[in-house]
Parts: structure tokens; sequence; C-alpha cells
């Protein structure tokens, strides 16, 4: 499918484009969760990016960096963090369980 049916980011959008009705507020701040409002807006960029199919090696690593504004490092550590959070469960439960499955084989090869 493409992102436009899933609903992620098409090339030269920012995060706060992904957002749709009901989606946190512009003036959050990014990078953490609102227990009672749900996810971030980062979040919500993070898990957009995550359900994109990339061309190559370094791809996902030149849009983090291009459209997140961050380091792949930071992304990982947010990414493993939304994986455990019920709210990205709930958004997106194709793109989280495929990820968990992923982690979760990757960790067992340890």
């Amino acid at each position: 499918m493409s992102d436009e049916q899933h609903g992620g980011p098409s090339e030269g959008e920012h995060p706060e484009q992904v957002l749709s009705e009901g989606d946190p507020a512009e003036g959050e701040t990014s990078g953490g969760a609102d227990s009672e409002r749900g996810l971030s807006e980062l979040d919500l960029a993070v898990l957009a990016l995550e359900r994109r199919a990339f061309s190559g090696p370094g791809a996902k690593e030149r849009a983090v960096r291009e459209r997140l504004g961050m380091t792949p490092t930071r992304y990982y550590q947010l990414l493993n963090a939304l994986l455990d959070d019920p709210r990205a469960l709930a958004h997106d439960p194709v793109t989280v369980n495929r990820l968990r499955r992923i982690r979760d084989a990757r960790r067992e090869r340890r």
C-alpha cells in the first residue's frame, strides 16, 4: 500500500503534516507522550515513517534526519519505547506488531 493509504508522510512533508483531526495539538512538546491525550506529534511521525518502505541502504536514516531532525540512534530509542506503549498499539496495531515480532526475533538470536 502507498503512504497515502497508510496516512504516512509523502516526500517533502514534515511530521506535523501527518496529523489528522483529533490528534494532539500542534503546540505539544515532541518526544514524549501525554497519557491523557494520546501519542505526541513526534510519536505519530515515527510510526508513520516506520510504515514506509525505503529504497536502499541509508535511505531510512537520511529520512529520519531530514524529516524528523534527529539522529538515527535517537529515532530507534524512541521507536523501541513506542513498541511497548499501548497507545501506539491502539493507533497502529499492524505496524507495532510487525516491529515487535522483528525485535523479538533479534533478541532471540542474541
